[in-house]
């Protein structure tokens, strides 16, 4: 199929994006940066968007640096972006691991990071791993401009706190201080499925010992979140076999698994024990 009838719009600055954004959501305005997600719901008339504002020409929106104790993330930074480490330590590590989890590799060389975050699939890595880790995104309007922390911007499937007439420009992640151990994993049918249930695990040693732990489950329920419960088994405790196993477990009890016709809340139930216990346990390698 082909896409229903749409305007076209091609902005230079920011200023000029936000101001037809004011314009044209009314009328069911979207925003096109990698357009991996958008267009083949278009092609198949499952969006049919009246204006499309194309952000791709915007130089200020490839953005990629560290900034403030902060990676700042531009709206039109690519996930291919990411293939290497993007910044120094634990964090451009973590990313560079994650990246090869994503899709495939024409879509990693198209989509971008802030496009996945406002997609808000359930599945998402990158949702995933700013969930865990608290980021915040800074949302922009000709009204002005917000920042919105991870934990208050996914709201439910395919549903954040954006409004319509806002332009998410840019997402921003904590530094990780040197030390922090990080581990990622999840579970698909095939490489570049969506996954079925991801987690990520992070701590840092204190004594010995795991200090500020951070468990995130994503693709489980429909916005990825932190574990309380997973964590305050990790706290305080040695790392090892025994508390990654405890700390599965306590999340696999806090979870509400969503359900499908291919896929039972109880077997979500059970892969949130291993990739759990799977990424605390890259974490400690």
């Amino acid at each position: 199929m082909k896409p229903a009838a749409f305007r076209y719009h091609a902005p230079k600055t920011v200023d000029e994006a936000v101001a037809l954004l004011a314009e044209v959501a009314p009328e069911d305005g979207r925003v096109l940066a990698g357009g991996q997600s958008l267009v083949p719901t278009m092609a198949f008339r499952l969006a049919k968007p009246g204006h499309l504002v194309d952000i791709n020409g915007i130089a200020a929106l490839d953005r990629l640096e560290v900034k403030g104790g902060k990676l700042v993330i531009g709206a039109c930074v690519r996930h291919s972006a990411f293939d290497k480490p993007v910044c120094d330590g634990p964090l451009g590590r973590l990313l560079a691991n994650v990246v090869r989890h994503i899709a495939h590799y024409p879509i990693r060389n198209r989509g971008t990071f802030c496009g996945s975050l406002a997609h808000a699939d359930p599945a998402s890595e990158w949702a995933l791993v700013l969930t865990a880790l608290d980021g915040e995104i800074l949302a922009r309007s000709a009204k002005g401009e917000r920042v919105i922390a991870a934990r208050d911007f996914f709201q439910a499937i395919m549903t954040t706190a954006l409004r319509d007439d806002e332009l998410l420009v840019e997402a921003r992640l904590p530094v990780l201080a040197a030390g922090t151990r990080c581990g990622f994993y999840e579970f698909s049918r095939r490489a570049g499925d969506f996954a079925m249930a991801a987690a990520v695990g992070v701590y840092r040693f204190d004594g010995g010992k795991m200090g500020e732990p951070r468990v995130a489950l994503g693709g489980v329920e429909p916005t990825p979140r932190r574990i309380a419960e997973a964590e305050k088994a990790l706290s305080g405790a040695e790392p090892g076999d025994k508390a990654f196993r405890a700390a599965a477990s306590a999340a696999a009890a806090a979870v509400d698994p969503m359900e499908d016709a291919t896929t039972s809340a109880e077997f979500r139930r059970d892969l949130v024990l291993a990739v759990t216990r799977r990424a605390l346990e890259r974490a400690a390698a």
